[in-house]
């Protein structure tokens, strides 16, 4: 069996075992990662054989902590790092690598069209009709996006709403209220199988689907890193949120949403907790903007778009593949139905 692990912001842990007698057996470390002293390789994979193969993480990183030196030094990756991978080779983990990405950029669409398409194609690559997919959102008009379980009178002032044209939606992934106008925020779906992130933790997974925008990020000159549980975050202050939804058979949906260049006066107009969150930080006057991408990066949306998905693609490669007249009619059933009705808008009101 073969597991690898990518340290968010660390080094490449791989395992190969084999499983006898519900035993781990032949287990071999290695990665791109540094570790002293050398025989210190050898000490952990003789921790470990003999080991349970149904023992969870905790046991796991506990093995390979009592078997280090007092001396041993570890760069770029940790126990907990290898318990991780030592779960994903015996769950049977894919990698990256292992999948033809598709990828799909249309035309602006509706907020509730974006909100279908998210659960038609995660259903899609479950049933196997897609391959996993990115895909760059971009939005026909202004909306707030409530997480599944937020309250609509709680989050959002539907006075201000109205005033501004701001459409108010609802995704089916959990988390906090998002808001949107066309051209100013960054917004990605991946849709992939569950054993893509099979072995790690929810936590550990929403790290382990973004790692490639830090890459892409870096790319640009954004020095940026994961905060758990959900936040893409620079020295200068939060620039992203995550939120997932998990398929009964593990399919994942994983989708971002990046400020480009946000009208912060209109925000916390609209956003009844964006006022909270952000009359400390200067941001109430209507000159102010929450704009970390634009002014980190100097450069137009289209490109740092463009340079996205070119690290995607040089990472773990990508084809071009447009929504399907199938897909997109799923979705408009999908509005119909359940996205733009107001048990759905309102479930919690």
């Amino acid at each position: 069996m073969h597991g690898e692990y990518k340290v968010p912001g660390g080094k490449l842990v791989v395992v190969d075992l084999a499983v006898r007698d519900g035993r781990l057996a032949d287990v071999r470390l290695s990665g791109d990662f540094f570790l002293e002293p050398d025989d210190a390789l050898e000490a952990i994979d003789a921790a470990l054989t003999g080991l349970p193969a149904d023992a969870d993480a905790e046991d796991v990183a506990g093995r390979v902590r009592s078997a280090l030196p007092r001396d041993a030094v570890l760069l770029g990756f940790t126990p907990e790092a290898v318990a991780t991978t030592v779960r994903r080779a015996v769950g049977g983990a894919t990698g990256w690598l292992d999948h033809d990405w598709q990828f799909v950029h249309t035309a602006p669409q509706s907020p509730l069209t974006h909100m279908a398409l998210d659960e038609v194609l995660t259903r899609e690559v479950a049933a196997g009709r897609r391959g996993p997919t990115l895909r760059v959102w971009e939005w026909a008009s202004r909306a707030v996006v409530l997480g599944s379980f937020q309250s609509v009178v709680n989050e959002v002032d539907r006075e201000a709403a109205d005033r501004f044209d701001v459409e108010v939606v609802r995704r089916i992934s959990g988390g906090g209220a998002m808001f949107v106008e066309p051209g100013n925020t960054i917004t990605y779906s991946l849709y992939a199988p569950g054993s893509l992130v099979e072995g790690l933790s929810f936590t550990e997974s929403y790290a382990f689907l973004d790692d490639w925008v830090l890459v892409a990020l870096g790319d640009l000159g954004v020095k940026a890193w994961y905060q758990p549980i959900n936040d893409i975050t620079t020295e200068q202050g939060k620039i992203a949120g995550a939120a997932q939804k998990r398929l009964g058979d593990g399919t994942v949906l994983h989708h971002v949403t990046m400020s480009y260049d946000i009208d912060a006066a209109k925000m916390v107009q609209v956003l009844r907790i964006g006022r909270e969150k952000l009359s400390g930080k200067g941001l109430a006057s209507a000159a102010k903007r929450v704009d970390p991408l634009r002014r980190q990066t100097g450069l137009p949306r289209e490109e740092v778009i463009d340079s996205m998905v070119a690290t995607f693609r040089r990472q773990y490669g990508l084809t071009d593949a447009p929504l399907t007249d199938a897909e997109l009619a799923a979705a408009d059933e999908l509005v119909r139905t359940k996205f733009a009705t107001p048990e759905w808008v309102g479930r919690i009101p």
